[in-house]
């Protein structure tokens, strides 16, 4: 809450904001408590509220750069559809894919602020500010940028870390660029108030756990095991990630307590001659953050292959799931591998749907107060009632003073 009421101040001096997300979770990332303060910053830089992607003057540079990062942990064949989907829906956003560990995506990151800047050559500078959830990659990021920016080796400005919160303060200003000048403010990780109500609530705190996106501990071990066991198995039904975890020629499994039964036999976790099964669900969870995540990666880029089989089976039509990290997930039915079948085409229709779904639910969950806790409800009555009570004192002392 402090850094949205910070945030309009810190924006009149913003020429480009950076919003970094996690490509892992491209829609659960978005921070909605920025939509107000960005809107009225673009408005007043002369974007058109009614049509999007739209500008109707242009003195001084304004633009809102979506970073999905970590790009390397998501299958290569979404990028491109999931780009054309997000540019239909949001045209006054420019989207970028980035990773730190590939330098052609730092580079061309700090290529397209340099050409901003260019842009706008009576500028002192462009000041670039960089907002996102906790634990998306914003430091790191940062740091990418500047070392490939300058040109020259230069220690780390930033300190980072694999768990969120790390950044606490607005940071000094960066510079990334010497001619043209650009310069970087990092900020912290700021966090949604509240996730949500009900299922939908609960799944994306358990996906910001899985990522370390806030403290894993918040959530059970078992539950963030449960749901990684069936975003694997989405990812890939045929053959997950996790199967060389299992005995030898296991199949995939679907029910997770048969699951953990299966992976601490595998590796002999023991607990008083019984399967100590709430660390198997631990070493399962850390076993995809450290590398299971690149192996789930590989093993989705392989079903590309797959779409090309016949769509029916036995006379019955094939049904099979199909998922892009763990924000989409979509039905492949037979009419979607007619002849005339595109995979981007198709993938990005199906993405276009998931992306629209989403959006109706958070504009329902506004609509409905289902985005605020009980206690933040409280709250606003409680401010509600005493902004009627003064201003019904201030009117009874108007009265008075008129007599």
């Amino acid at each position: 809450m402090k850094f949205r009421r910070e945030l309009p101040s810190l924006l009149s001096q913003t020429d480009v904001l950076l919003e970094i997300r996690d490509s892992r979770l491209p829609l659960t990332s978005i921070n909605w408590n920025f939509e107000a303060p960005l809107r009225a910053w673009k408005t007043e830089r002369g974007w058109d509220p009614q049509t999007p992607g739209q500008r109707n003057f242009k003195s001084q540079a304004c633009e809102h750069i979506v970073v999905l990062n970590k790009r390397d942990l998501v299958p290569e064949w979404g990028l491109k559809p999931f780009h054309r989907a997000m540019e239909t829906k949001f045209p006054e956003q420019r989207l970028v894919f980035s990773s730190m560990h590939k330098r052609r995506d730092v580079h061309a990151l700090i290529q397209m602020l340099v050409n901003i800047a260019k842009e706008h050559p009576h500028a002192l500078g462009l000041n670039v500010l960089v907002i996102g959830m906790p634990n998306v990659g914003k430091s790191t990021l940062l740091n990418a940028l500047r070392s490939l920016g300058l040109e020259r080796k230069t220690p780390k400005a930033l300190k980072t870390s694999a768990f969120p919160g790390l950044t606490q303060t607005v940071s000094n200003r960066l510079k990334l660029s010497l001619d043209p000048p650009v310069y970087a403010y990092d900020t912290p990780g700021v966090m949604l108030p509240f996730l949500g109500r009900g299922e939908e609530g609960a799944e994306r705190g358990i996906k910001l756990a899985l990522i370390a996106g806030i403290k894993p501990g918040l959530y059970d071990i078992q539950d963030q095991a449960a749901y990684l066991l069936y975003r694997l198995n989405v990812l890939n039904p045929t053959s997950p990630a996790y199967l060389p975890l299992l005995p030898q020629d296991s199949a995939p499994v679907l029910e997770l307590d048969e699951f953990l039964v299966l992976l601490a036999t595998r590796m002999n976790m023991l607990k008083k001659g019984v399967h100590d099964v709430d660390r198997a669900a631990e070493y399962f969870v850390l076993w995809w953050r450290a590398k299971g995540s690149l192996i789930a990666v590989e093993k989705a880029q392989n079903l590309l292959q797959d779409f090309n089989v016949s769509s029916t089976s036995n006379g019955s039509p094939v049904v099979r799931a199909q998922g892009w990290g763990f924000d989409l997930e979509w039905d492949v039915h037979p009419e979607d591998v007619a002849p005339e079948f595109n995979f981007e085409t198709m993938v990005q229709k199906k993405m276009e749907g998931c992306i629209e779904l989403y959006m109706n639910q958070m504009k329902k969950e506004e609509k409905e107060g289902g985005n605020l806790s009980d206690t933040q409800i409280r709250k606003m009555v409680m401010r509600d009632e005493k902004a009627k009570l003064k201003e019904k004192k201030m009117k009874k002392m108007k009265q008075k003073w008129a007599q």
